[in-house]
């Protein structure tokens, strides 16, 4: 009889054996394909006015306050975390969320020139922004990268504890989104609150310890 706290005496499933690390030319076309629908999915948000969660947000809402410009704001904020990042994960980890985050910003030039957004009802754009921006997420984290911010807290803490990452998002996510209702009309701040919950989602039923079979 096998001992559930032993494991060494529990059986080997039929898909451990299937499992494969990631090649290189996958590792690289999901770090493109998830850089470039979460640039997107920020792109329907902006176009709708939302306001935004993690670090982007805090960025955003430091930047009324201060007057300093997002970029150097979101640099300044992230730094932290990259560091946090460098001593928890490891340099490879610490490498492709820098290459994540300049993606992002790459590609929001991109759709900024050739698909730019006049009027975009806000509903819409704040659901589907976060349900784009999660999947893209979702690729990053299967790829072994992130944007920054809160993820690599939340993917510290998954790694530690098991407590999903979605869920320590969706808790960071409100917070911020919370401290937008000082700047932003509180129909926004509600709509964009019911996105953030959205986005999570994506990532606290997708990204569980166990569930994917890739490295």
């Amino acid at each position: 009889m096998t001992d559930p706290a032993d494991p060494t005496t529990q059986p080997t499933l039929v898909f451990d054996s299937k499992a494969h690390a990631h090649s290189v030319p996958e590792d690289v076309l999901g770090i493109l394909t998830g850089t470039f629908l979460v640039s997107l999915g920020l792109h329907l948000l902006h176009a709708a006015g939302a306001v935004t969660g993690g670090t982007a947000g805090l960025a955003l809402l430091v930047t009324y306050a201060t007057g300093w410009g997002v970029p150097v704001l979101f640099f300044l904020i992230n730094v932290p975390f990259a560091l946090l990042a460098l001593w928890k994960r490891g340099w490879s980890f610490t490498l492709r969320t820098i290459v994540c985050i300049a993606l992002v910003s790459g590609f929001a030039v991109v759709h900024d020139t050739f698909f730019p957004i006049t009027d975009l009802q806000p509903f819409y754009g704040i659901l589907a922004g976060n349900l784009v921006a999660g999947v893209g997420v979702l690729i990053l984290f299967r790829h072994r990268g992130s944007v920054g911010g809160f993820n690599v807290v939340g993917l510290i803490i998954q790694d530690a504890t098991g407590f999903s990452v979605g869920w320590t998002l969706m808790i960071f996510d409100t917070i911020v989104i919370a401290l937008s209702l000082l700047v932003v009309p509180w129909p926004i701040v509600l709509l964009s609150a019911v996105g953030a919950v959205l986005l999570n989602l994506v990532l606290a039923l997708n990204h569980r310890p166990g569930r994917y079979l890739g490295h």
